[in-house]
């Protein structure tokens, strides 16, 4: 990721800070709307998993600029996903939700360069963790 796209990504979801658990309640739904055979996946409190989410969300988001630190939290929080039942195959519907949620939640400010830098972050991000847990063949 470019530094640019860097620091649109975190001012975008700066944005979305304010409006967190609106934001996690949509991503969800839309999430289940696309992708109903993941809600099986989710127990509990879906609240309290939003704020989960978001906070994850920020602690990436605030580390882009050192990828090399977060990258292994990531890994990790991607092999955990294994035993819930998440499949490589879940994170495209994922990555779909989240970029429909920030056009959304951002309205105006969701333009097309804050896109391009999403989608990069999320494509680094979700590359990275689908190869630590499934292998870099299901990566490609």
């Amino acid at each position: 990721m470019t530094p640019a796209e860097i620091n649109l990504v975190q001012s975008s979801f700066a944005k979305v800070t304010p409006i967190a658990d609106a934001a996690a309640r949509l991503f969800y739904e839309r999430l289940f709307e696309i992708a109903p055979e993941l809600k099986p996946l989710f127990h509990g409190d879906m609240a309290e998993q939003g704020r989960k989410l978001m906070m994850t969300l920020g602690v990436v988001v605030n580390g882009l600029s050192d990828l090399k630190a977060i990258l292994p939290a990531a890994k990790a929080l991607a092999v955990r996903h294994i035993r819930y039942g998440v499949r490589a195959a879940d994170y495209k519907p994922v990555g779909e939700a989240l970029i429909w949620t920030l056009e959304k939640g951002l309205g105006a400010d969701f333009d097309g360069e804050v896109k391009k830098a999403w989608l990069a972050a999320y494509g680094v991000l979700s590359t990275a963790m689908i190869a630590e847990a499934y292998g870099q063949q299901a990566a490609a």
